[in-house]
């Protein structure tokens, strides 16, 4: 198996990303120019791989750059032949492009060679596995930038934007196949405006509505890029990103459109032990929020129960007060017409599974998508509200108020509410918009629901409490957590 080298010096157009990974797919080939550079010069050894039969082999690439960059990276190719040479022209008039294959492995310049930036010069060693074919080694300079680590700075005030199913549509007016949230723009839209006063968006499944087609996920990436390069973007699953018959998920449809998660989870990153599952915990300032997947069974005796108590119990009530949990499908209350048609008011097996897990470890706020509306309670249990007062709440815990945010976008059409009178839905509106929660301090909690046309609060109460109010304890006997005694 024998080695080959060749220099490239190659410009494109590219931007940094978060986290260093895949920079190759950051390459805009459409805008990329390629020059063969004479005073670049790569060497590696040994040139003949295998003599004794071995599969695997480490070679040191040595090489030189009298004009060095940080973006500067060694490529490994095999076939060793990736010019344009081995392509097929897609017709008679168009150029074959210079390059015709992605290396199989690369490794920036400087990679344990601190002086290459003063010097141009360094060497790699790399390992070389299943050699079928010869390799060849290439210099790349330009392109690449290294990955770009994006910190956030917590403030003493956090504020929190929470919904699900938004969505995308096309910022041109023009039409799609999949053109049914048009209340995406003005909800997007009216988080940027209100960036600086934004720490952190929950975006609670119904992710795009991609259904299967990734120029959906790209259109909605953009869409949402100057809010998740600001602040962090979290996600959980909802039916149009993990749901398709014989996969796993709790509900054999069709809504995915066969995506089956895998998107979802590869364009965003969750804290998530097994992203597959993409259920998880995350602290942010004085909140802890519990995020669950209805798209996988949450029943007591599952994984994911286990995983949803052990959220709860486990927050430290002194540095987070605030216990939020949410979900996509209502696992909770909603007053529209398609649960009530349930008979429950709920996603089925959804509250009796849950409502002992909110009410044993004092769960403030629970949210919910799905239900293209808005709708919120009173403090409930068991289909009763335990407090009279609807805007502001204080004291000793009660109960969780459990609030319906799936009108960010996606058409509301389909999710009239009942006409039926009921006792524990104290406010409901039938139009897109989205929460902001601000914690002011450990013991003070402000609940706005705006209205995406106007970015004005049409919903609103407070929540005052402190630490024994919390738990329920007196001042010398409250322990640090919420775990049931």
């Amino acid at each position: 198996m024998r080695l080959w080298l060749v220099v490239i010096w190659l410009f494109v157009c590219a931007a940094a990303l978060p986290g260093g990974e895949q920079p190759l797919s950051r390459i805009a080939i459409e805008n990329t120019t390629l020059a063969i550079d004479d005073s670049v010069h790569i060497k590696a050894s040994p040139l003949v791989l295998g003599l004794k039969g071995e599969n695997s082999e480490w070679v040191e690439v040595e090489f030189f750059h009298p004009n060095p960059s940080d973006d500067d990276w060694i490529g490994v190719f095999s076939p060793a032949n990736f010019s344009g040479a081995i392509c097929d022209p897609e017709n008679e008039w168009q150029q074959p492009p210079v390059l015709c294959t992605a290396p199989i492995k690369y490794q920036f310049a400087k990679f344990k060679n601190d002086g290459y930036n003063r010097s141009g010069k360094g060497n790699l060693k790399l390992q070389l596995i299943n050699q079928r074919e010869d390799f060849s080694f290439a210099l790349f300079s330009g392109g690449i930038p290294t990955g770009l680590a994006i910190g956030y700075q917590m403030d003493s005030l956090q504020q929190i934007v929470i919904f699900g199913d938004m969505g995308k549509a096309e910022a041109d007016g023009s039409n799609e196949f999949n053109d049914f949230q048009p209340g995406s723009l003005n909800t997007t839209n009216q988080i940027i405006r209100d960036l600086k006063n934004i720490d952190m968006v929950l975006h609670i499944g119904d992710i795009c509505y991609a259904n299967g087609y990734l120029s959906q996920w790209d259109q909605f990436t953009s869409q949402i890029e100057p809010i998740a390069s600001t602040v962090p973007y979290m996600i959980g699953s909802g039916n149009h990103e993990r749901d398709w018959p014989g996969t796993g998920s709790f509900y054999g449809n069709l809504d995915s459109g066969g995506e089956c998660g895998v998107p979802a989870q590869t364009v965003f990153y969750t804290p998530a032990e097994n992203r597959a599952k993409f259920w998880y915990a995350t602290d942010y300032g004085m909140f802890r929020f519990c995020i669950a997947n209805t798209e996988e069974d949450w029943r007591p005796g599952t994984e994911q129960y286990k995983f949803i108590e052990q959220c709860l119990s486990s927050v430290d009530r002194q540095k987070q007060p605030w216990l939020i949990f949410l979900a996509h499908r209502v696992l909770g209350y909603s007053s529209c017409t398609y649960y009530e048609t349930e008979g429950t008011f709920e996603e089925p097996m959804g509250r009796e599974a849950l409502q002992e897990l909110w009410q044993k470890y004092k769960v403030d706020l629970a949210f919910y998508g799905h239900v293209h509306n808005y709708e919120r309670t009173c403090p409930v249990y068991q289909s009763q509200c335990v407090v009279d007062a609807s805007d502001h709440y204080s004291g000793p815990f009660k109960a969780t108020t459990h609030v319906v945010v799936g009108g960010a976008g996606a058409s509301i059409a389909d999710s009239a509410f009942t006409t039926s009178n009921i006792q524990w839905s104290h406010f409901r509106d039938f139009d897109f918009g989205f929460v902001k929660l601000t914690a002011f301090n450990q013991s003070s909690l402000l609940f706005e629901y705006k209205k995406s046309h106007d970015g004005n609060v049409y919903d609103h109460f407070t929540i005052s409490r402190d630490y024994r109010d919390v738990l329920a304890c007196s001042i010398d006997n409250c322990p640090r957590t919420t775990l049931a005694s």
